[in-house]
């Protein structure tokens, strides 16, 4: 075990060895005393109660990046025995989907949150129309029917358009022209009235609420007017009480559009925690990548081996234990995060390894025959070597004539050399007399030696396809036990990885998750 934990971190990067170790630090700084995981979370005096949300946009399935946010809202509510929000924000009605409200839940529920409230804002739609139609009547919104590119050069200049000035009576009407149907995609936008001098043109009378034409999934062609990102969020943010939005610090102009929003409402905004975006090479996590491979076939589901997906991580076979470790240990940090391949691998080998039972793999197998061995039937082996309450398992043996019959993983045998003496892992050492198509060894004895240990399978043997994380497929035999195994168990093939079984009809298909 030693040996291979050393090999596997000569493997790593430098970078990444460099990133561990910085992990642990200086040997003098890892005191009991100190106070390791979150951060505590600021304000907290401030507030009666603790309320955070996670708010995903039903438009995609969700990815590392999206539960990072999750995961330490619902960390941080538990903490304070507080409360955690679950919020579909779906006013877009052009890129929301229906069965993304249900995957959403069930990778929430899979990495173990539960939340004490569940909205989809397209159930609020009066109330965002309520709000919309104060800020008009009170001046502090105006309906611009300006051509996009006008508003912009007038914006930019820090100009009011024509629209702005006009009184509150004429805002009203031309807004009920909107709930009306009056008035067609594009054509108008009902805007929040800010400082035009703000130093960032893009928080200039910002859009709150504009018109569509596609049906929303859930609530069809029942509205065509709905709100836009930030006058929504703000809206939910003030009626749910939320105390603590933690979220990605790209947001910035979003939440400076969000303040003015407040303060035309006479609200307290509440304490905002950024943290860095998290980058991990080789995994797309962009929802529309995503989307677009699926609808080009390029990608075979949101599943997909090859994504970064909670839903792809889960058949690969992650345990959601260290996703969640993984995560809380980068916590709410501004520095931008980078992660590897390698980091995740490492998170989920700690939780896998204890609970995953050990099987005998062999892939692209090639036939040997052993001579003169010993009358044996069966060998009888752990399912778990540092676990025996796991129970056992049952490895038949098969013969031909005098011989015993095995089949190698054919790596393994390109390497020997004929006249070598290896070990059938946990049975016993042979020396190979002949290289073939079918390999002949002779029987040397049953006791440990230090030679090359070899996985085998003999009788019973059972074809298994594994997908691997490029979506290739990779093909061999498997001891008979897994015949027996269910859908989703996680176990490891022994000196060939951590897997899970994703089909066992007509075939046993298992996907890959690292070694």
């Amino acid at each position: 075990m030693v040996e291979q934990v050393v090999a596997e971190v000569n493997e790593l990067p430098h970078e990444e060895k460099l990133l561990q170790l910085r992990k642990v630090g200086p040997v003098e700084r890892l005191k009991p005393e100190e106070r390791r995981g979150l951060p505590e979370l600021p304000d907290v005096e401030k507030y009666p109660m603790v309320i955070t949300r996670f708010a995903p946009n039903p438009n995609g399935p969700l990815h590392l990046g999206h539960i990072r946010a999750a995961l330490l809202s619902h960390e941080y509510a538990r903490r304070y025995k507080g409360k955690f929000i679950l919020r579909f924000e779906d006013t877009n009605p052009e890129n929301a989907l229906l069965e993304m409200y249900e995957l959403i839940r069930r990778d929430l529920r899979w990495l173990g949150m539960s939340w004490d409230e569940e909205h989809a804002q397209s159930d609020r739609l009066e109330l965002y129309y309520n709000y919309a139609e104060q800020l008009l009547r009170e001046g502090k919104a105006y309906v611009c029917t300006c051509p996009i590119e006008d508003f912009r050069e007038l914006r930019d200049r820090g100009e009011p358009c024509p629209c702005r000035e006009l009184s509150s009576g004429e805002q009203l009407q031309r807004w009920r022209r909107m709930l009306a149907g009056g008035v067609a995609k594009g054509e108008a936008v009902v805007r929040v009235k800010t400082n035009l001098n703000h130093p960032n043109p893009a928080v200039r009378d910002w859009p709150a609420l504009r018109v569509t034409a596609k049906p929303h999934p859930r609530m069809e062609e029942r509205y065509s007017v709905w709100p836009l990102y930030n006058f929504s969020v703000s809206i939910d943010d003030h009626e749910m009480g939320v105390t603590h939005i933690i979220r990605g610090k790209e947001h910035e102009v979003n939440e400076q559009r969000q303040r003015t929003l407040f303060e035309h409402l006479g609200w307290k905004y509440p304490t905002a925690v950024q943290y860095g975006r998290l980058n991990m090479a080789g995994m797309a996590l962009s929802k529309t990548q995503t989307m677009q491979g699926i609808r080009d076939g390029e990608l075979t589901g949101y599943d997909d081996v090859r994504l970064g997906t909670i839903a792809a991580l889960r058949r690969r076979g992650f345990v959601p234990e260290a996703i969640k470790q993984l995560i809380l240990d980068i916590g709410p940090t501004l520095v931008d995060s980078s992660l590897s391949w390698e980091t995740l691998y490492a998170y989920n080998r700690k939780f896998s390894d204890e609970r995953a039972d050990r099987y005998f793999f062999v892939q692209n197998p090639v036939k040997v025959l052993v001579h003169k061995t010993p009358d044996l039937k069966q060998v009888r082996l752990r399912l778990h070597p540092g676990h025996p309450e796991h129970g056992e398992r049952i490895l038949p043996l098969a013969r031909e004539g005098d011989a015993l019959v095995f089949y190698l993983a054919g790596e393994d045998t390109t390497v020997l050399q004929e006249g070598q003496i290896f070990r059938l892992k946990d049975l016993m050492n042979v020396t190979l007399s002949s290289k073939g198509k079918v390999l002949e060894a002779e029987f040397q004895g049953l006791e440990l030696a230090d030679v090359p240990k070899i996985q085998w399978v003999s009788a019973g043997a059972v074809e298994v396809e594994v997908i691997k994380p490029d979506n290739s497929r990779e093909f061999g035999l498997a001891e008979p036990a897994v015949a027996g195994l269910k859908v989703d168990t996680i176990l490891q093939f022994e000196r060939y990885g951590f897997v899970r079984v994703d089909a066992v009809r007509p075939k046993l298909v298992a996907a890959y998750a690292h070694r």
